[in-house]
């Protein structure tokens, strides 16, 4: 559920290429992705209201050997932000909620609770401890929870500022804003949902936990390990709620977007209040740029799941990727998938093979790492004969080895490169560049 913000190029003007784009090179970039094992997933173009392009690649379920397909099902994780935040709108257009209603009236018992606001919870400045970041996470998050419990696990942490301070991203506000709505509705989230946005606009395919871990059918697999491919263990969907548990396909995300930007769940008003960015963040919305246009939506991950799911409406144009294993950035994936739509110069990527070192070289690497100047510990280990890291909080990620000394996880577009004998790891992400001590 962890955000990770998009940063496409922002330079120069392009022309809409529209139906007219190169299918057969956006075929050919997927097919590289799969053919050099980077990945496996779905994606969907839709213009003006109509989907234009659709394509899966790789295995929605390896094990059974079972290939993704047009009607493969993921879990979406931080893009259901995008449809809890719809659906407070629309209590608020109903006059059962106000942009400025209290958590107090709600949820007495946090900190500060008479300050913090709807909107501060819909655009992170709640101060209130993201509670997906906790020590103690990866040792519950795969349990079934009930509302007690999960308002429990947050209201253990100190808020991490106060109300209004600044903004910082955090599954526990949209939790709480999924039980403000069932509180105010009298039903759970996933029937809320119903009403508002699936039911009405035909969605069968995407739906909200609502006590099964799986519905029957084509629902994907998540993986990890890149270059051999291991099933992971899945969050229980009953912690995130509307932080991240939904489950959907691209076509129909795509379809949710066209109706929330044209007016058909939402009103003008309220649609506008939504796509308002203050310090990066609308409401349940946030924006990407690419050349001089801009996309509003979200991005999501949980567990080996990726998604992205992003409207330019100056364009009429959505698009919506969901991955259930991923060795190639989503960043680049979108890149591509972009300039190629509108026609733009753009060579394939060239992947060779990893680079494999011996157990015995990987494990002078291994080690518990921090800085002072970095947020969270990172630790090194060895498992099934390859690098994992995990940060304070955060599940485990491969490392894909690029030097002998250094390494790499596209997925997060992150760079480390390790100094053994200094017991020194240094870390690239985002520009920026920490080094920690083991």
């Amino acid at each position: 559920m962890k955000i990770t913000l998009i940063l496409l190029w922002t330079l120069g003007s392009i022309c809409l290429m529209a139906r007219d784009f190169d299918r057969e090179k956006m075929d050919a970039f997927f097919s590289n992705l799969e053919d050099n094992n980077r990945g496996m997933g779905s994606i969907s173009l839709f213009y003006e209201g109509e989907e234009i392009y659709a394509h899966s690649y790789g295995y929605s379920n390896l094990e059974e050997g079972t290939r993704a397909d047009y009607h493969t099902r993921y879990r979406v994780g931080s893009v259901s932000k995008i449809y809890t935040s719809t659906l407070i709108l629309r209590l608020i257009e109903e006059e059962e909620l106000s942009i400025q209603t209290k958590l107090l009236e709600f949820f007495p018992q946090f900190p500060s609770a008479a300050e913090i606001t709807i909107e501060m919870l819909l655009r992170h400045r709640s101060g209130i401890f993201n509670f997906t970041s906790g020590e103690d996470y990866l040792n519950w998050h795969r349990n079934p929870h009930t509302r007690e419990e999960l308002l429990h696990r947050i209201l253990v942490h100190e808020p991490d500022f106060s109300p209004g301070e600044r903004t910082e991203y955090s599954n526990s506000n949209y939790v709480l804003l999924s039980m403000i709505a069932e509180e105010v509705k009298g039903k759970p989230l996933g029937k809320i949902l119903n009403e508002y946005i699936t039911g009405r606009l035909k969605l069968s395919d995407t739906y909200l936990y609502e006590g099964a871990a799986k519905r029957p059918g084509s629902e994907a697999r998540s993986y990890l390990g890149f270059p051999e491919w291991t099933l992971e263990e899945e969050t229980h969907l009953s912690v995130p709620l509307g932080a991240g548990s939904i489950v959907s396909r691209p076509t129909e995300m795509n379809e949710f977007l066209t109706a929330l930007f044209s007016g058909e769940i939402i009103d003008q008003n309220s649609l506008e209040l939504m796509m308002k960015t203050e310090e990066g963040f609308g409401l349940g919305l946030i924006q990407i740029p690419f050349y001089n246009k801009t996309g509003y939506g979200h991005t999501g991950g949980i567990d080996g799941f990726q998604s992205a799911a992003f409207y330019f409406p100056d364009e009429n144009l959505s698009m919506a990727f969901t991955g259930n294993a991923m060795a190639y950035s989503m960043n680049e994936i979108m890149i591509a998938v972009l300039s190629i739509f509108y026609g733009m110069d753009y060579e394939l990527p060239e992947f060779s093979d990893p680079l494999v070192l011996s157990e015995e070289e990987l494990r002078v690497y291994e080690g518990e790492y921090s800085s002072p100047d970095f947020p969270l510990d990172i630790h090194i280990f060895v498992e099934n004969q390859r690098l994992m890291g995990r940060a304070t909080g955060q599940p485990s990620f491969p490392l894909e080895a690029v030097e002998t000394n250094k390494f790499k996880f596209d997925q997060a577009m992150l760079e480390i490169t390790f100094e053994p004998e200094n017991d020194l790891l240094i870390l690239k992400q985002g520009g920026g560049v920490f080094r920690l001590k083991r």
